[in-house]
Parts: structure tokens; C-alpha cells; sequence
């Protein structure tokens, strides 16, 4: 029986929700070992997804479980050097999985207060010990070589930040409602749904690649005037993907962007959020960054202007882009016209950048090169990967050839091809 927040749900959606993360998301195949993160709060859907993964022939189904209760005390009184070393054997765990040929999911849950009374710094040297222990398992990640997905639920907190007029009970059910409409989770056949929803991203995909634009130029009202140049034989991908060994996935429910790598050095202007930056446990508000051959030269926020720095200031590289993504505003995300303080849903509801590392999957061949490579084709390589959404329902963006030639890609925030 469910409890708590799932009580305000139907269960049949929930059950939809999880094959869709099986059989959709990760794509589980005979015999495949599923890895499941989830928050204990949400073990009800959780366990509702180790069920369909079984049903779906997974040979095991491990439930890695967190606590944020127990996370915010280690950043609180953990000793420094505990706060400075990610352990050897959370490593070795990825490795055994990754050799294994695992399908991830990761349920994602906002809680907004949990971290309020943390040190940003905290926060930000022991993820940087993460990620830098961890870098194998997250090329593996970008690069498509394991299958994974991520989605959520959502969470009183979270309820009540988007809907702040409404009940906590009232709160729950409507972002309920929005979560699973965005996944395209309530309809008849939800598979048939995402399958349609993957031949609109071919075809758009396939225009934008075999165009391979010189530079993106976006502008709108707010501000925002940036040109985003693209590395030679770049690739845009969005929607599904598929793994080294063809089988295809997607990696977000819900998902509405196409999305490629700039190159490293070649991105100029203004870019101005139009949605919170959340980061470290922090809601960063009005953040607008400045770029001077690629590098984030200037960088302020309406609040946790140190929450920003930290972000920026991660390595030398994160100064600079890995990700450009086109989105529209026409999608039933971008139509339910919410904030909804989570970068998931809200980089698929508008236009965004994301500040880090490239995925070498937006290259062509990129996935069997060096990081060498990479970085001399144009990519950049860093510890993170955070979206800026940016995108607005004024948002033009012409592509630019290198003869001259420009192509209007977006008028008004939506797709024009």
C-alpha cells in the first residue's frame, strides 16, 4: 500500500511512471543488472521500479539508498579530511557495476531547506573530491557507455516553493500532476507516446547536423545577446541515445532538449538567466555571466553571489561552456508555464547552457578519443556540468554558416524547422 506523498497520486500513473523509466529510460535487457539511487523517502516508488525492472528481465535489481538527513550531518561535523576524500571502496562499487554493464536510475527528490545551514564550501570541496574520484564512471556517463536516467518525484518542500498559495496537500497533488504530464506519463500508452516523441527529435537532429552551423547567435528581451561557436563536426543529440552497443535509451524523463558542445574558446556576449540556478543545496537567483572568447569573464547573482563563485571558480576550466541545448517553449513543460526550482524540469521547459564538461557523444567519433582529442577539437573537459537556463517566449536564434549564410532556427521560443 502507498503512503505519504504517494497517496496523492494514482497509483496506475506511478506504475506507468516506473516502466517508463525501465523500459524507456534505461531499456533493461535480459539479464541486465539494474543499480536504483534513491532517497529512503521514496522507497515506495522506488520498489515500484525494482518491479517493473524484474518484470522486464533484470537479472538483479540493487537498491542504493541515501539519506539526506544523514548527508547534511556529514557536512556538518564530518572531520575536514573525511570532507576532502571521497573512499576508495564508493569507487570500487561504480567500477564492479560499470564492468558489469549496469543500468542506472537516479530518483531525484528537491528539498530545499535540508542544506540551508550547511558551508557552501563544505559542500563544494567534498563534491569536487566526488567527481574527481569518480571521472572514470562519469565519461563512462557522458560518453553513453552505460545506460542511465534520471526523473523525480516530488516532495512537500518542493510542492509548496511552486505552489505557495496552495495547501501542502493541494501543492503535492498539482506538482504531481505536472511531473507526470511532463513525462508524458499519463496518456494511454506512455511507451507509444515516447516513441513519437523520439522521431520528432530525429528529424530535427538530423537538420541541425547536416547543416554543422558555424556559431549560434541567441538573443531576446532580456538581455541576452551570445554567440555560441561550434566545433568542426559537432553533433546535436537529444531525446534517445544510444549505448556503445546500439541499444537506445534516454537519459532524462522528462526531456525536451537538442543539444551539442560549443567550442571551448569560441563563445562572446551576454547571457542572462531566466530561471533559478540550483546548486549546492542553494537557489540561485537573476544569475547573468559575461563571455570573452569562450571564458565566463563576469559572473553575478541576486543572491549566493558565493554559491556562484564556488561554482565557477570548481577549476580553471569551469570557466568555460560544454553544453548549448535548444528547447522549446511549445512542449507541455514549456506550456505549463512553472518554475520549478529544478534543473531538470525547468533546462527542458527553455534554452540552456550548461557550464563544465562536454560530452564527447556530441562529437563525431568523439566517444573513442583521447581527452586530448577532445580538448584539441574544441571541447572542454572540467568536474561539472550545471545548466543556466536562459530561454524565453521572445527567444530568436538564427544559425550562422561560415559563408555568411544564416538560418532562422527559433522565432519566439519555438522551433522553426
Amino acid at each position: 500500500m502507498l503512503d505519504g506523498i504517494y497517496e496523492l497520486v494514482s497509483e496506475k500513473h506511478l506504475q506507468k511512471y516506473a516502466e517508463l523509466a525501465v523500459r524507456i529510460g534505461v531499456n533493461v535487457q535480459k539479464n541486465q543488472l539494474v543499480v536504483i539511487h534513491s532517497d529512503l523517502k521514496n522507497v515506495a516508488f522506488a520498489r515500484l521500479i525494482q518491479t517493473a525492472a524484474y518484470e522486464a528481465g533484470a537479472s538483479n535489481v540493487v537498491m542504493d539508498w541515501t539519506d539526506e538527513e544523514s548527508t547534511k550531518a556529514f557536512y556538518i561535523h564530518a572531520a575536514d579530511d573525511a570532507i576532502d576524500h571521497f573512499p576508495d571502496w564508493q569507487h570500487a562499487r561504480y567500477k564492479e557495476w560499470d564492468d558489469a554493464e549496469a543500468a542506472y536510475i537516479h530518483i531525484i527528490s528537491e528539498n530545499f531547506d535540508i542544506f540551508k545551514d550547511v558551508s557552501p564550501e563544505r559542500i563544494s570541496r567534498f563534491q569536487k573530491s566526488f567527481r574527481t574520484k569518480s571521472k572514470d564512471h562519469d565519461v563512462k556517463m557522458r560518453s553513453h557507455k552505460v545506460r542511465w536516467c534520471l526523473l523525480a518525484v516530488p516532495s512537500f518542500a518542493w510542492a509548496t516553493k511552486v505552489f505557495p498559495h496552495l495547501s501542502k496537500e493541494e501543492a503535492m497533488e498539482s506538482l504531481w500532476q505536472a511531473i507526470l504530464s511532463g513525462a508524458r506519463a499519463v496518456g494511454t500508452n506512455p511507451i507509444k507516446d515516447w516513441e513519437k516523441h523520439d522521431r520528432t527529435f530525429e528529424s530535427r537532429k538530423m537538420f541541425l547536423n547536416d547543416r554543422q552551423f558555424d556559431a549560434l547567435h541567441f538573443t531576446n528581451s532580456r538581455g541576452t545577446d551570445l554567440v555560441v561557436g561550434m566545433p568542426n563536426n559537432h553533433v546535436f543529440i537529444g531525446g534517445g541515445v544510444t549505448d556503445q552497443k546500439g541499444i537506445p535509451f534516454f537519459p532524462n524523463i522528462p526531456t525536451e532538449e537538442i543539444f551539442s558542445a560549443p567550442h571551448r574558446n569560441k563563445v562572446n556576449g551576454k547571457l542572462v538567466a531566466t530561471k533559478p540556478l540550483v546548486y549546492g543545496g542553494r537557489v540561485i537567483h537573476d544569475v547573468s555571466l559575461i563571455f570573452q572568447d569562450g571564458r565566463i569573464t563576469t559572473y553575478e547573482a541576486a543572491n549566493d553571489q558565493e554559491a556562484l563563485q564556488r561554482l565557477i571558480e570548481t577549476d580553471e576550466v569551469s570557466h568555460y561552456l560544454g553544453e548549448i541545448a535548444l528547447v522549446s517553449n511549445h512542449s507541455p513543460l514549456g506550456q505549463a508555464d512553472m518554475l520549478f526550482y529544478n534543473t531538470l524540469f525547468d533546462e527542458n521547459t527553455a534554452c540552456h547552457i550548461g557550464i563544465g564538461n562536454a560530452s564527447p557523444s556530441n562529437l563525431q567519433h568523439g566517444s573513442n578519443l583521447s581527452e586530448k582529442a577532445l580538448k584539441a577539437a574544441g571541447l572542454n573537459t572540467s568536474l561539472l556540468l550545471v545548466n543556466v537556463a536562459f530561454g524565453t517566449e521572445d527567444m530568436n536564434v538564427v544559425g550562422m554558416k561560415e559563408d555568411g549564410t544564416e538560418v532562422l532556427l527559433m522565432k519566439d521560443g519555438d522551433f522553426q524547422f
